[in-house]
């Protein structure tokens, strides 16, 4: 039986950061922050999307709270130079990688040290 699709990616963040989470997320990434559903209500996490992508924070006590060295979500986008500007205008470390087949690629990271792949198609 095959996997058929992603439905979301979870990334970690320490406890009482939820504001800095939306701030880098929504304002630097162009997310929009989802209303969980009731059943999820009272989870430690932040929901967001941004077209058919769905990404989940999971909220960490602070004190346990690490960020992941390697793993880490690769998103596509189509305004990558637009995102890094905007990410080393915040102060937030930017790393270009090497491209890989049609795609620039540059990884970026959050407030928490949790590593974003950027991946934009170089060709239409």
């Amino acid at each position: 039986m095959p996997i058929l699709s992603i439905d979301h990616v979870q990334v970690a963040i320490p406890a009482g950061a939820e504001e800095i989470a939306r701030s880098f997320y929504i304002g630097i990434l162009g997310f929009r922050e989802q209303q969980k559903p009731a059943a999820m209500a009272g989870r430690n996490s932040i929901w967001f999307a941004s077209g058919p992508v769905s990404l989940h924070l999971g909220i960490e006590a602070a004190s346990d709270f690490h960020a992941a060295t390697r793993a880490h979500p690769a998103f596509i986008v189509d305004n990558l130079d637009e995102i890094v500007a905007a990410c080393q205008r915040a102060s937030f470390a930017t790393r270009p990688d090497t491209p890989i087949g049609d795609f620039r690629r540059t990884h970026v990271f959050d407030p928490f040290g949790n590593r974003i792949e950027l991946m934009q198609r170089t060709t239409p």
